[in-house]
């Protein structure tokens, strides 16, 4: 069993992959996003630094995905991640414009091919301000000068991407602005069901 958590940055993935490990007995796979060398400088300067920042997060996610996916998967046990390659697209096609986002396509379609794909995908959802009130509470100090209609494009990108059939992979889409998985254990008990019932269709 291959789980992915996706959704728009600071809706709180890493942090629900966690809480669900033990309830699923299953390994963890988390996103490698710090070690990036040009995120920061990418947030103060969205456009000069935004390809060396895509290049960087795709080369980096497919070597993740490639090994430690199939290496968990190879021993049986179930795996929940916190990213799906695909969702490296995502930010492209907000971040790049004309040849830089050509090569970056030719290069995303070519890796896409070896990555194994998740047997459910659990979006979660969250508005806009949400959002934004997530991302400040954690306070990371390259996220301090996030602008909000940055992420209201993500937003915006992730709800039409998920949206549509997604490589035939099942979508459980989870409204998170309700939500306290953190602090309400009946909240996390609410979407361990709905995952374990999507995993029974």
């Amino acid at each position: 069993m291959y789980i992915a958590i996706e959704g728009v940055i600071g809706v709180g993935k890493t942090t629900l992959a966690r809480l669900l490990q033990p309830a699923f007995d299953s390994e963890i796979l988390l996103e490698v996003f710090e070690e990036n060398p040009f995120l920061s400088d990418f947030y103060a300067d969205r456009e000069r630094y935004a390809f060396q920042t895509q290049i960087f997060f795709l080369l980096s996610r497919y070597h993740q995905q490639r090994r430690g996916v199939r290496e968990i998967l190879a021993t049986g046990k179930s795996l929940i991640s916190d990213y799906t390659f695909a969702k490296d697209a995502l930010f492209a096609r907000i971040n790049l414009k004309n040849e830089e986002l050509e090569m970056y396509k030719r290069v995303h379609e070519a890796l896409a091919e070896k990555i194994t794909m998740p047997d459910l995908l659990v979006y979660l959802h969250a508005g806009t301000d949400i959002l934004m009130q997530r991302i400040a509470m954690r306070d990371r100090t390259y996220e301090r000068a996030m602008e909000r209609d940055y992420i209201q494009q993500l937003n915006e990108a992730y709800e039409e991407f998920f949206s549509r059939p997604y490589d035939n992979t099942p979508v459980l889409v989870i409204d998170t602005d309700p939500l306290d998985f953190v602090r309400q254990p009946e909240h996390l008990d609410l979407i361990g069901d709905q995952i374990r019932k999507a995993l029974e269709k």
